[in-house]
């Protein structure tokens, strides 16, 4: 190799952009975890925190105290700004929480109150909708340009993407697909109060009560012999492949009832891709045998099997990989622009 050859690379390195990295925070009903991303997608640190109140001071001196402590694993270097993910119906403009029933809250000015307490530019989107924005950007999701994630856990979270970019409607409300009505006669009742919603029959909630509601007819069933309390999804997931009759009735109602809402979601959006993500898509291909067959006997107006459906990437980081990203962006958008906040 010539002289001038290496001279190139070497200077190639030398002027390489720096990574650029963001805090992002991903706010549950019963943690937070704040974590210093890199513009690539990667994590750097992360500390978590349990979440024993729910009223807005505690909550917000919980942000605080772990985004303190990732900001001190950086070790004086600057990050270009704080992204959080929280339930709830958003402002995206001010980072108000108009409501989140997970909290109880109404009109609450998170981002205004994390701005006085960090010397930082403060983006705040709704939970679902910056996981969607992770994985869309750095996780399966990435190179579509029609793209659908589902979080399926304690209830279903989403969002959209179409023709590239991350769809928030005419209130940043959009991607609310856990809502829709699957069932409004005879369904499960719904957080929200509606019967029979998505997210009320096919989250990890939904399947324990699929397994509740059939348990009389199966009177030596040892699958709720234990305290109810303790019995999760992940139980009866794993009690249905070990060939429990009571489990497999549960988890073919449940099936059914996510197979109805994907097949539902297609003929909404007819995106190329749909990943399951959250708790229950621990369940990986035992869900998706279980649902693929199923949601293409009930796709019509789309064309079958144009719609790919697989599991999510990032799991439980992609909320605060995608909060992350609103830094990085500018905002709760696919884009690459870039604003002040």
């Amino acid at each position: 190799m010539d002289a001038g050859a290496v001279q190139v690379r070497r200077s190639r390195r030398v002027n390489r952009p720096s990574m650029q990295k963001a805090i992002g925070v991903d706010l549950g009903g019963s943690h937070v975890m704040a974590a210093v991303i890199s513009d690539d997608g990667k994590i750097a640190s992360r500390h978590e925190q349990d979440l024993d109140d729910l009223a807005v001071d505690p909550v917000v001196n919980a942000v605080e105290n772990t985004v303190g402590k990732v900001l001190s694993d950086t070790k004086g270097k600057s990050v270009l700004g704080l992204g959080l993910g929280s339930p709830g119906n958003i402002d995206p403009a001010s980072g108000t929480i108009l409501y989140s029933p997970n909290f109880r809250w109404k009109n609450v000015a998170l981002g205004e109150l994390l701005r006085k307490r960090f010397d930082l530019p403060v983006f705040i989107g709704n939970d679902a909708r910056c996981a969607t924005l992770g994985e869309y950007t750095y996780g399966i999701g990435r190179g579509t340009q029609h793209f659908v994630l589902l979080t399926l856990g304690t209830g279903i979270g989403g969002g959209i993407v179409s023709a590239g970019s991350l769809l928030l409607g005419n209130s940043a409300g959009a991607g609310e697909l856990g809502h829709h009505q699957i069932k409004p006669l005879g369904g499960f009742i719904c957080n929200c109060g509606k019967t029979g919603c998505f997210e009320a029959q096919a989250s990890g909630t939904g399947l324990m009560r699929h397994a509740f509601a059939i348990a009389a007819s199966f009177p030596r069933s040892n699958l709720l012999a234990k305290d109810a309390g303790k019995l999760g999804s992940k139980a009866i997931r794993k009690a249905a492949q070990n060939g429990d009759v009571h489990a497999l009735a549960a988890w073919k109602n449940f099936t059914e009832d996510l197979a109805i809402g994907l097949a539902n979601v297609i003929a909404f959006v007819n995106p190329e891709l749909i990943a399951l993500g959250g708790g229950v898509s621990s369940a990986g291909g035992y869900m998706l045998d279980s649902v693929r067959q199923r949601v293409d006997e009930l796709t019509t107006m789309v064309p079958r099997g144009t719609t790919r459906i697989d599991i999510a990437k990032l799991g439980n980081d992609a909320g605060a990989i995608g909060a992350a990203t609103m830094v990085f962006r500018g905002g709760l958008t696919t884009g690459a622009r870039r604003v002040k906040a």
